[in-house]
């Protein structure tokens, strides 16, 4: 008898099916008054508050004819699609209604569409395509800390979200990319204080404001912060004006596409820039970065090696987000 091996999983494979289990934004909930289109890993989603304000995540598809119910007409408890008028649940994605069936006790037991779990969070609303193998991100430093949020116009990236999250974190692009929104900046990188707790990555340092766009409210302390595999913010604190935020979270479409959702926040009573400023700010250096990362080859992190790359001591906080969305790769088994 010849035993076939099985070949191991490659760390793409590995880095697939971990974002597969694991929370991302799909839509912000400031657009739930009519039914949101997402699609997350392939999966095609509809997102919408019903009438009796459930938030639900299900599968786009009507299992009757292929209706879009991202189309369709929420109810009190359920979702139509536009074509034939079936209901499904708020909450359960089950067949709840078929106008055109004379007796609703005869509605096929199977007839439903995927329901996926939800999360309301930082302005958005998350999901994970299969069951999560790591908690919703949760930020100490935001802890006791009163947060207004501001979720902005989520951005298309051609890149994956790791390509993604290690552009936010990154710190030596700043003098060659962000002219405009910093200003001119030092191009060596001091000795980086970077700390890194499991899937939880952070750095404190000072920002000195210079002459850049972002330089009206003066000099504070940052702590960055990022999570594999998706999570990435900044807190400024100003010592006499109080704390604000910038997240980024981006959501992958596919392998190597992410719908980059993001927003702002303020302390009630941060006495600096309002949220709306803090957004045109931010979203300044998020629209500097996007055409150069772009490019960037290959389009995710090469995870099986498959380019060289060199790194240097400026690199210490991308390199322990990886650490870290490795130590996410080692819960999966595939």
């Amino acid at each position: 008898m010849t035993i076939t091996a099985v070949p191991a999983a490659t760390k793409r494979e590995l880095a697939e099916a971990a974002m597969r289990r694991s929370w991302f934004p799909v839509a912000r909930i400031v657009d739930l008054d009519t039914p949101q289109r997402a699609t997350l890993l392939g999966e095609k989603l509809v997102v919408y508050r019903s009438g009796n304000g459930t938030v639900s995540v299900q599968s786009r598809r009507c299992p009757h004819r292929g209706g879009d119910l991202s189309r369709g007409e929420v109810h009190e408890s359920s979702i139509g699609c536009p074509y034939h008028g079936w209901e499904f649940g708020a909450g359960t994605g089950a067949c709840s209604r078929i106008p055109s069936l004379p007796d609703q006790g005869k509605i096929p037991p199977k007839a439903a569409i995927a329901n996926y779990p939800v999360q309301l969070r930082y302005g958005h609303v998350w999901t994970a395509p299969e069951h999560p193998i790591r908690d919703m991100y949760e930020v100490e430093e935001w802890d006791g800390v009163d947060l207004e949020w501001l979720a902005a116009d989520p951005i298309d990236s051609g890149v994956g979200v790791g390509v993604s999250v290690e552009n936010f974190r990154d710190v030596a692009h700043f003098p060659f990319v962000h002219k405009v929104s910093m200003g001119p900046s030092p191009e060596v990188v001091e000795p980086l204080n970077v700390t890194r707790d499991g899937l939880d990555v952070w750095m404190d340092r000072p920002l000195n404001a210079g002459t850049g766009e972002w330089a009206e409210d003066g000099n504070c302390m940052m702590r960055y912060r990022c999570s594999a595999p998706g999570f990435a913010s900044i807190t400024y604190h100003y010592e006499k004006l109080g704390r604000r935020v910038v997240a980024g979270f981006p959501s992958p479409v596919s392998y190597e596409q992410v719908k980059i959702f993001w927003g702002v926040a303020n302390e009630i009573g941060f006495k600096g820039s309002d949220l709306q400023e803090c957004l045109r700010i931010e979203e300044m250096v998020y629209l500097e970065d996007i055409p150069i990362v772009e490019h960037v080859e290959p389009r995710e992190i090469p995870w099986d090696a498959e380019v060289q790359e060199f790194s240097v001591p400026a690199d210490l906080f991308t390199l322990n987000y990886r650490r870290s969305f490795n130590e996410l790769m080692s819960r999966v088994q595939l």
